[in-house]
């Protein structure tokens, strides 16, 4: 997270996945930095930081995996004094962190200017500087899994390359996961340490289990080289700084600085106690006692501090910002699909991966096409299932005499036509495709008579039913 804005010629971006890597600017250890910009559909980008694992680190499952592990966690870790972990992408050949871009510069680079100006930080500066890293170490401790257990993430590397103080005021840590994830991997490939020894703690060195102590301690360290604006333990090699840090005895920052308030002094010393059961029990309670003995500078006053001592570097920092989201402007969409192997294992921006515009206009007419298609099958159901309904029979009645009443044949010719009563069925009536012919008239027969009558003893009123003529029945 270190820039470094006096830059050579950059070369051309290339896109990695959905990111458009930019210019190195700044290597360490473990990885380089890179400007970079997050692409997404619909024109949507955003500026952020690439830290992009060296070749060696990328190459070995071993670690890749560790660190995977680890960022995984990190990446739960919201605070705003924390540098948020946004995707960890990781291919055959390569592992990068993206993170929040901040406009801002690291602790370490602003204490150097201030040693080469042989300037002071004020007590309140840096017990505003000092207690924003405590707030946002104690939301990394407290910080808990979807199922609410404790995730007991220790950072491990609290040193002054992964604190930036942002334009704005505000301190915040970077790199929560990346440091341990490294010390498992020497220490189980080496039985080695390797990290900034003057901010560990003894028990760290000692190869003894950490806690969240261990960064009280290395914050302890921080504070004193602020107050003082002098290293705690330096030495001509390492086993020497070893060695310091284990046995030799820390001075209170006013033996150096005589104007630190006596409050600040039992407040640092108790940070750097060599037995961890004497510090502080958490980075909040440490907070909280540094706020009480020394109001902190407000977040104003510590940007304004940060832009007297580095202004130049963050105006060039920022221009050349603008020319990358200028230029990403310009840039075609991303490729289609990521490279070979590019995946990612963890993400917090809800951005579709694939830049393709086209995709959701396909999907919306499959959508409708099958909606059409599921509407013509239900139409054609509908209509067969009434197809098939049974219809009740019409009934016809054919008037007779009663079986009782013999008579003697009668000829067809003088016999009535018979009367065809029709009941319509009870249901309301199917839709027809073609139109009905006009019904007939429905005949209700007469009540049976005594005998059998011609045809002409019969007549029909307008309501279609027979009756016998009166002289017909004498």
């Amino acid at each position: 997270m270190l820039y470094d804005p006096d830059v050579n010629e950059a070369p051309p971006p290339v896109y990695i996945g959905r990111y458009l890597f930019y210019e190195e600017v700044a290597r360490g250890g473990m990885a380089s930095v890179h400007f970079g910009r997050l692409t997404g559909p619909a024109g949507f980008s955003r500026t952020v930081a690439i830290k992009k694992l060296h070749p060696e680190f990328a190459s070995d499952p071993e670690f890749v995996a560790m660190f995977l592990d680890e960022a995984r966690l990190a990446a739960r870790v919201r605070h705003p004094n924390v540098v948020s972990v946004l995707d960890v992408v990781a291919s055959s050949n390569q592992v990068f962190l993206v993170m929040d871009y901040v406009q801002g510069e690291s602790l370490a680079r602003l204490a150097r200017r201030m040693h080469q100006r042989q300037e002071l930080v004020r007590p309140d500066i840096a017990v505003a500087i000092i207690s924003g890293v405590l707030h946002g170490l104690h939301a990394a401790h407290e910080t808990k899994d979807e199922e609410q257990r404790p995730l007991h993430i220790v950072h491990r590397d609290v040193s002054p390359q992964n604190v930036l103080l942002g334009s704005d005021g505000v301190a915040r840590v970077v790199d929560f996961g990346v440091a341990k994830a490294a010390v498992r991997f020497h220490t189980t490939r080496d039985n080695q340490i390797k990290g900034k020894l003057p901010y560990m703690s003894p028990e760290q060195l000692r190869g003894e289990d950490v806690d969240r102590r261990t960064d009280v301690y290395s914050v302890g360290v921080l504070l004193w080289e602020l107050l003082t604006g002098q290293r705690l333990f330096t030495a001509s090699n390492q086993a020497a700084i070893f060695g310091a840090v284990l046995e030799q005895a820390v001075p209170a920052p006013s033996r150096v600085v005589a104007s630190i308030p006596p409050e600040l002094d039992r407040l640092v010393l108790a940070a750097l106690a060599k037995q961890r059961d004497k510090r502080p029990s958490s980075a909040r309670e440490l907070a909280v006692e540094l706020e009480s003995a020394v109001r902190p500078a407000t977040q104003r006053e510590v940007g304004d501090w940060v832009h007297s001592i580095a202004g130049d570097v963050l105006e060039r920092r920022a221009g050349r910002v603008a020319e990358i989201e200028s230029h990403s402007r310009s840039q075609p969409a991303a490729p289609s699909a990521a490279p070979e192997g590019v995946h990612s294992q963890v993400s917090s921006i809800s951005v579709s991966a694939s830049p393709r515009a086209s995709r959701p206009r396909r999907l919306r007419a499959w959508a409708l096409a099958a909606l059409l298609a599921i509407g013509v099958v239900v139409v054609l159901a509908v209509s067969l299932k009434r197809r098939q309904e049974p219809q009740e029979p019409a009934i016809t009645a054919i008037l007779t005499e009663p079986a009782t009443s013999p008579s003697p044949p009668v000829s067809t010719e003088l016999t009535p036509p018979p009367a065809i009563v029709s009941a319509s069925p009870s249901t309301a009536p199917s839709v027809e495709t073609e139109p009905r012919a006009p019904r007939a008239p429905t005949v209700r027969a007469p009540k049976p008579v005594g005998k059998k009558l011609p045809a002409n003893c019969f007549t029909v009123d307008k309501d279609g039913v027979l009756h016998p003529k009166p002289e017909c029945l004498k």
